[in-house]
């Protein structure tokens, strides 16, 4: 979901500590250390609505109190207890270990890649390029691609530049406040599962439908009314010229 509404490479948003999130902002923003960066440069990106609620959920069931069975070394006994993980702002969002070694970002992205490559051939979405058997048509960079195409198809080519941290972006100069706004404008459309927004537009389309198809019938209806009077008016005008007919032979034959 993050990657998918950011543009973020994988490594970027696997090096999110909690620290750098700021989910309460207007709009709420994550923070992305230069030091992950293929840039080297800090910067900051602005989250939707349906991303940050997902990352609070996220952190929420992470750091839940859950009970825990362990074995006694000296008695050999099970143990049950509750545990509630300790939150430090400088844990890794994403990281699901505890030990300093698995909290590296880059054993984080081996562990993303392999589990996402696994979701792509159960989900039958698994296929290979052409001519490269080692590289899949769909990839985690995917979704950047994804996002940049997206922002500048709605005409905003130098903001999807800014957005997704390219180089070129630092010649594109505007304050914070006009960023938000125009953010504001491209989020709908990085947005993927707001089931109410989904289903008011459905209706939208739904109604539009009908009224089509309204204005269809109207026109079919207006079609046959025509198609009837020109029909009468033929009959009328077959009539008077076989009424015509007949009063020039009576004319001739008086005559």
């Amino acid at each position: 979901m993050l990657l998918a509404a950011t543009g973020m490479r994988a490594v970027e948003a696997l090096s999110t500590r909690i620290t750098d999130l700021d989910l309460d902002f207007n709009p709420p923003k994550l923070f992305v250390r230069g030091e992950y960066t293929k840039t080297k440069v800090d910067r900051l990106i602005f989250l939707t609505e349906e991303a940050t609620q997902q990352l609070k959920s996220w952190l929420d069931y992470k750091y839940r109190t859950r009970r825990v069975c362990h074995q006694d070394k000296q008695s050999g006994k099970t143990i049950t207890e509750f545990r509630t993980q300790v939150k430090n702002n400088n844990d890794l969002v994403f990281a699901v270990y505890q030990s300093n070694d698995r909290q590296n970002p880059k054993y984080l992205y081996r562990d993303l890649s392999r589990s996402f490559a696994n979701t792509l051939d159960r989900s039958g979405r698994g296929d290979k390029e052409d001519g490269n058997s080692r590289r899949r048509k769909i990839t985690l960079h995917s979704f950047r691609r994804f996002v940049k195409t997206t922002i500048s198809d709605l005409g905003y080519a130098d903001f999807s530049e800014w957005f997704i941290g390219h180089s070129g972006s630092t010649y594109w100069t505007k304050k914070d406040l006009e960023k938000a706004e125009i953010f504001r404008k491209v989020e709908p459309y990085l947005t993927f599962l707001n089931i109410p927004q989904l289903e008011r537009q459905g209706a939208d389309i739904q109604s539009k439908v009908e009224e089509l198809e309204e204005i269809n019938q109207s026109l079919r209806n207006r079609d046959k009314l025509k198609d009837d009077a020109i029909s009468q008016l033929s009959d009328q005008l077959v009539a008077l010229s076989t009424r015509l007919q007949e009063i020039e032979r009576r004319q001739q034959l008086i005559t």
